[in-house]
């Protein structure tokens, strides 16, 4: 059982990585960290990308320039590198780490791109890991302030396919065994897929403690992009938010937009109409085609 849910998620996470020609995220994506730029009134948040499982900041590859045309600052990094796992040691795969030390990660980058441009807030676009990583550093790594949401240093969270309540794996998740014959297969997932894998099987105890207060923060605006052909979010509208005291949601099919958008998930950040969903969702009288061609 162990290889066949190694399988799935091998199957069905991985993009193309540095081993097979895929930039090895060292590099920012065109447009992206320029240090010098500072916000416009048009645009008043810089924007900061924050990519997937085994992916890194080249993810934005597309996505990145496009924002940078409108007139944003765009940031992106790499996280959560950790050659821990045999997955997490081929070059240019990131995004395998324990999700926790991922979220203060990407908390330090946050900072220092408020502390470059002078924004007090960010806008975060966030794809699958990326989507709960962004919303533990909101609830436990300070970037949402429980206080005084005007002091949050998140005004808008988008995310992408995001792994929110967790994935089955395409349902092997279900699979598992409980009690303490599950933990030596859950450590074969770790030392072949990495931690962060591991984290987002549904039901897993970082699940559990991320979602056991409820899904948002008072003050932040959501947007969440689900597609029907996704495979690693199943079923894919567990991506979906409710929104909690003070906080704004906006739930969005792809397909709804664009019916033959057939993105698999790893692909989704490249598909013009989740980049539409995106500069919509960041700026109302933006104005594009929804699902071009």
């Amino acid at each position: 059982m162990s290889a066949l849910l190694v399988g799935a998620f091998s199957g069905v996470i991985a993009p193309a990585h540095a081993d097979d020609g895929y930039p090895d995220g060292t590099t920012p994506p065109a447009g992206a960290n320029d240090w010098g730029c500072r916000p416009s009134a048009a645009h008043p948040e810089p924007v900061v990308l924050v990519h997937g499982t085994w992916g890194n900041q080249n993810s934005w590859d597309v996505l990145a320039p496009q924002l940078k045309e409108q007139g944003y600052c765009v940031f992106s990094l790499s996280y959560g590198r950790a050659a821990t796992s045999i997955r997490g040691a081929q070059p240019g795969v990131y995004g395998t780490a324990d999700i926790r030390s991922s979220a203060r990660e990407v908390g330090i980058f946050v900072d220092q791109v408020r502390g470059a441009t002078g924004a007090p807030k960010v806008d975060i676009v966030a794809h699958s890991q990326g989507g709960p990583l962004v919303r533990q550093f909101l609830r436990f790594e300070g970037g949402a302030n429980h206080r005084d949401p005007i002091d949050n240093k998140v005004d808008h969270l988008v995310t992408i396919a995001a792994t929110n309540h967790g994935t089955t794996a395409e349902g092997l998740g279900y699979l598992l065994p409980t009690g303490s014959a599950q933990a030596p297969i859950l450590g074969l997932v770790a030392k072949y897929l990495g931690t962060a894998a591991l984290q987002q099987l549904i039901d897993s105890e970082f699940m559990r403690s991320l979602n056991a207060a409820g899904d948002t923060e008072p003050g932040i605006k959501y947007t969440v992009i689900a597609s029907h052909v996704d495979r690693v979010v199943t079923p894919p509208e567990a991506t979906f938010l409710t929104a909690g005291f003070g906080a704004e949601v906006d739930n969005i099919w792809v397909q709804d937009l664009c019916p033959d958008d057939d993105f698999n998930h790893g692909a989704l950040p490249a598909s013009p109409t989740v980049g539409y969903v995106v500069q919509k969702a960041l700026d109302p009288s933006y104005i594009g085609l929804p699902c071009p061609g």
